[in-house]
């Protein structure tokens, strides 16, 4: 079941939260060998959180929006009292000490945390596989990757474990696993969703990294769940001097309205970027979708963008905590991801960030300025169906040799700008691979983006299908 109809089941008293819980945690003990999605699982917190919302419902008291619908927190997000490890055995035994700000949210919402699901080495990675845990496995096909940073999150959420996953998004990782996946995920404005400790918590090298780049948000299979889950996590904090005011619009209300005459670019690969055959195929045929089915004007038209890519590392490296990093890579360095070691003892010099914050501008002026003409603009999301586990990406992209992470071409361009971005499933490929398809709104027109995932949700469903490990 879908979050709404569990969270509407428990609210009206047609299902208890404990049978909720006892369905997740059978599939979890059935999957789990498999897909190893949960990195820390918490099957009896969870147990007794749902006996005590049971108690609160049979004695009449006030339940959440999210009463009795099970959840998984992505392990970079911290957790009161729960390991959160961040696939590093530098915080192998690391208990936060409290609850980001999105987890008190849910909790005081009635959601019952699952446990923590598996991640790259502190996300410095677009897969599924960290030095400490089992590699999480692609529901589709279990010799494939998921993707990432939020792994975990997306197989539990493709394998029925739950309905809805809390990722994080600095460079695509909740749209990544969500393509992989044949999920939907979403990555609002920057600032909708506030994070703390994460990304803020100074005394915690790694933990500290990537404030202008990261959004947390949800992870489903339906667009409506994302939308029931930013109208719990959304709004402003005192913590995190970068949210926004809460918003004046209605989460759930943004999935209503149709897309008649809306313009919308359509970028098949940047201008520059190698894009898989097979992802083309997929993602052109669901392009005419808003052109034949929901009434859009759409044309092929490109930013004008010069590859980023350069620039976004650079911008993590200096919102990285270099000196705490390096220290701890000169303590575990054997034990650490190779290419996470390679890129914090990088002699990284100033004109290496200014540069990035410079190019970081030209990209926000191109985008701003070819957003005034559409309103919507679609890409790929990844220029890869998902690959086999443990490589950080492919070696040829259509031909092309390419560098490890340039399959991540279309997703991390708009950590850069902020702007709203969600990744829909498109289809599958002939042998049965989920591809996604990215929709791109206008600075801070989440509405848009979830009207939009919602009217392709209705003309090309997907949550019907399930991988065949499901046995549904």
């Amino acid at each position: 079941m879908d979050a709404v109809s569990i969270a509407a089941a428990v609210r009206e008293k047609r299902l208890s939260p404990v049978e909720v819980i006892e369905a997740s945690l059978a599939q979890m003990e059935a999957l789990e060998p498999q897909l190893h999605a949960f990195c820390t699982p918490t099957p009896e917190l969870a147990l007794d959180r749902a006996r005590e919302l049971e108690k609160d419902i049979a004695a009449g008291r006030p339940i959440g929006p999210l009463a009795g619908v099970p959840v998984g927190i992505k392990d970079l997000v911290c957790t009161k009292g729960i390991r959160t490890v961040s696939g590093s055995f530098a915080y192998e035994e690391f208990v936060p000490e409290e609850d980001d700000v999105v987890v008190e949210r849910l909790i005081a919402a009635g959601a019952i945390i699952l446990g923590k699901t598996n991640v790259p080495e502190f996300g410095y990675s677009g897969v599924g596989h960290n030095p400490v845990y089992e590699t999480t496995r692609n529901p589709w096909n279990t010799d494939m990757t998921p993707g990432g940073s939020s792994a975990g999150s997306g197989a539990a959420v493709a394998s029925g474990m739950c309905p809805f996953a809390i990722g994080s998004d600095g460079g695509g990782s909740i749209r990544i696993p969500a393509a992989h996946c044949g999920l939907y995920g979403l990555k609002a404005s920057m600032g909708r969703v506030p994070l703390y400790p994460g990304t803020k918590d100074e005394r915690y090298p790694g933990v500290s990294s990537w404030e202008s780049l990261e959004h947390i948000g949800p992870l489903s299979r339906t667009v409506a769940d994302s939308a029931l889950m930013m109208s719990v996590i959304a709004g402003q904090d005192p913590r995190d001097r970068h949210t926004l005011p809460d918003p004046n619009f209605d989460w759930m209300e943004t999935l209503k309205g149709d897309l008649k005459g809306k313009r919308i670019a359509y970028s098949p690969d940047w201008g520059y970027a190698p894009v898989d055959p097979r992802v083309r195929q997929v993602v052109d045929e669901a392009v005419k979708v808003f052109e034949q089915d929901l009434g859009c004007i759409v044309e092929e038209a490109h930013p004008g963008l010069d590859d980023p890519y350069d620039a976004f590392w650079g911008i993590v490296a200096a919102e990285s905590d270099l000196k705490g990093l390096r220290a701890m890579a000169d303590r575990y360095g054997d034990r650490m991801t190779p290419h996470l070691v390679d890129f914090i003892r990088r002699d990284w010099k100033a004109e290496d960030f200014t540069n990035a914050l410079m190019t970081r501008k030209a990209v926000n002026n191109k985008m701003w300025r070819f957003m005034q003409r559409y309103d919507l603009l679609l890409t790929p999301t990844l220029a890869v169906p998902p690959f086999p586990v443990h490589i950080q990406g492919p070696e040829k992209i259509d031909g092309h040799i390419v560098a490890p992470f340039r399959w991540l071409a279309f997703t991390f361009p708009m950590n850069l700008t902020g702007q709203p971005a969600a990744s829909v499933p498109a289809g599958w490929t002939d042998d049965g691979l989920p591809v996604g398809l990215q929709i791109i709104g206008r600075h801070l027109d989440d509405q848009m983006v979830l009207r939009a995932s919602a009217a392709f949700e209705q003309a090309k469903p997907w949550a019907h299908r399930w991988p065949g490990i499901v046995g549904w």
